[in-house]
């Protein structure tokens, strides 16, 4: 089972210098998508227990497009092991005009995890 979910980093997002996003922001989205597949499983949003492992794989600014994607890859009694990617799909390009953006060739990994949620088994309601 995957989820995605694809939006637009603003100014407000940006953290640094240079208009760069906090990675933190990444695993905010890897959350929304989190909660969107414990309710896809079990009709309950779940709760985040921890992740495994993170890898900030490359810069993400104020503009880009981000798609964060993540699938469950093992299901337990409660607990559901997910992996995560996010990747910049369209960057802005400001050295041309201040509105213009250009749809990448290829999608940039920007960062990518491991997690594991809890769904309580008195909250399950086998949506699968």
């Amino acid at each position: 089972m995957k989820a995605v979910l694809r939006l637009r980093m603003g100014s407000h997002d940006a953290h640094y210098g240079g208009n760069l996003v906090d990675g933190a922001r990444m695993l905010g989205l890897f959350g929304d998508v989190a909660t969107e597949l414990c309710i896809r499983s079990d009709g309950d949003e779940g709760l985040f227990r921890a992740y495994d492992a993170v890898e900030f794989l490359a810069p993400v600014y104020a503009g880009d497009f981000i798609e964060a994607e993540g699938e469950i890859v093992s299901v337990g009694n409660t607990s559901r092991k997910m992996r995560f990617e996010a990747r910049k799909v369209i960057r802005p390009r400001p050295d041309v005009n201040d509105s213009a953006a250009d749809v990448l060739p290829e999608a940039v990994v920007v960062c990518r995890a491991t997690g594991t949620c809890v769904v309580p088994k008195d909250k399950q309601r086998g949506q699968k």
